[in-house]
């Protein structure tokens, strides 16, 4: 019988806050010298003494609260010993057997429509550890303390994931929450949201195996090839008969493999005791309700609400779980037309064709310009304004297609549909006209339709648009075409 994965996953979210967790010292130092971002804390010196964020507890708060959990009405921090060099206090501070918040759920949809439940364990908060670099074939290792410190969330899930599929779908859900909230910008590429993967086999129906640690991938892409390559690995040692050992490992990227880095460490080797400089904190369902009024829509709520509005779900699953994108779809899509500028009356758009060209056409534009939609110059009631000139009739979907890379520079489409002439073309006898000199210029696919072959008809419907310039009507040049050429 073929072999079952057994996966939990330990996401880390360096949190939105402007200093570091347990000092004043400021946090936001991507792009800064290295060791430029630190203070006596940070650097663990004698004598100092932490002072907790409050602002990273009720980021930590808000994210326990969106995952469904049960947010404590008392936590503790505890120091975690370990000696290494990115530790300078050689211990970090973090909660142990009292977090912040636990027992939450995330459900979590697939590319096939199924819905998968993926069980929250806990959420706690922690410092940060510094950087190591490790120059190629150099005989030493570069440390860099700035992100020493730093307002850390780690999030523990239950062993409930089974597949790279799944585990890369809970992912993203949890990035846009985490975006969604404010609570992080959850940018992996920028090391503020990493992933430790924990992963296991066994046949159905027998005990769970030993698990192996994948330790800091840096990308949704790295952890569903690391469990893909992990769980050929232990496949193939089970099935030469060996055995799993409890190691942590590490990602290569370059060769696409783990590697070992050293035999996990038990529970007993950090010698957790509660810390002596910060008193536990009492957290009150009054201070839980402050921080639950702040919470803005979550990314479920959204795709509610987009379903709703008669949105697929494949789009309202991409809207929702992207910032930049759902907040220009509501705010186009809550946009009216204006009867001043455009000669139509005031209308909600239709939600798909919004989606469809926010996802399709200027997506496609700005992904070949290498720009992002916050970047660009586009307007959301302008891109409503364009699909509401279709929708009115007033353009047709080629010349709306032309008038797009004006749009994102920012120009208004009906201001452009005026200066230009570009209005849609219902005038029947400049149309006529059009047709009977398609006719005259290709008599053999006249007899074609007229002789029963009624597809045919489309050889002559592209050279009548085309002499249109694209702004006559299409359904009323069907139905003229139709009528001249004596078709029912």
């Amino acid at each position: 019988m073929a072999y079952q994965a057994v996966i939990g996953l330990e996401v880390h979210l360096q949190l939105k806050t402007k200093s570091k967790i347990f000092s004043a010292c400021p946090q936001e130092y991507h792009g800064a010298e290295p060791n430029s971002f630190t203070d006596p804390f940070t650097l663990g010196l004698p004598g100092t003494l932490p002072t907790l964020n409050r602002e990273a507890v009720e980021l930590a708060m808000m994210f326990g609260l969106g995952l469904n959990c049960d947010v404590a009405g008392f936590t503790q921090f505890h120091r975690k010993n370990y000696f290494y060099p990115d530790a300078p206090k050689n211990f970090q501070l973090s909660q142990y057997d009292r977090p912040i918040a636990r027992d939450g759920f995330l459900d979590v949809t697939l590319e096939d429509g199924t819905t998968h439940r993926i069980r929250i364990k806990r959420a706690h908060l922690e410092d940060d550890a510094g950087k190591l670099t490790h120059p190629t074939y150099a005989p030493y290792s570069m440390l860099d303390l700035n992100r020493a410190g730093s307002s850390l969330l780690e999030m523990v899930t239950e062993a409930d994931i089974v597949s790279a599929e799944q585990a890369r779908a809970f992912l993203e859900s949890v990035q846009a929450i985490a975006q969604a909230l404010g609570v992080s910008d959850a940018a992996p590429e920028e090391g503020k949201m990493r992933c430790d993967v924990n992963l296991s086999l066994h046949r159905p129906g027998e005990p769970w195996g030993t698990k192996c640690e994948v330790k800091n991938l840096n990308s949704f892409r790295s952890v569903a090839r690391a469990i893909e390559f992990e769980t050929a690995r232990q496949a193939r040692i089970l099935d030469a008969g060996g055995r799993i050992t409890q190691d942590t490992l590490g990602w290569d990227e370059g060769g696409q493999k783990t590697f070992l880095m050293r035999t996990k460490e038990g529970e007993a080797d950090y010698r957790y005791f509660p810390e002596p400089d910060l008193p536990p904190l009492d957290i009150t369902p009054e201070w839980i309700a402050r921080v639950r009024a702040r919470m803005p829509e979550l990314p479920a709520q959204k795709l509610e609400r987009y379903l709703a509005a008669g949105v697929r779900a494949a789009d309202a699953q991409t809207l929702s779980l992207s910032v930049p994108l759902s907040r220009f779809f509501d705010e186009a899509l809550t946009a009216q037309s204006r009867p001043d500028a455009q000669k139509v009356d005031a209308q909600k758009l239709d939600a798909q064709k919004l989606a469809n060209w926010l996802l399709g056409d200027v997506s496609g534009l700005l992904a070949a310009r290498e720009e992002t939609l916050d970047g660009s110059a586009l307007r959301p009631a302008h891109l409503a304004a364009l699909v509401g000139l279709i929708d009115a009739g007033t353009i047709s979907g080629k010349i709306a297609k032309d008038l797009l890379p004006d749009v994102l520079a920012g120009h208004d489409p009906a201001a452009l549909v005026q200066e230009r002439g570009l209005s849609v073309v219902t005038d029947t006898a400049a149309i006529d006209a059009a047709i009977d000199a398609a006719m005259a210029a290709d008599p053999a696919t006249v007899e074609k339709v007229r002789g029963g072959n009624a597809k045919a008809m489309n050889a002559l419907f592209g050279p009548v648009m085309k002499a249109m310039g694209g702004q006559a009507k299409p359904e009323v040049v069907r139905e003229r075409l139709t009528a001249k050429l004596g078709l029912s």
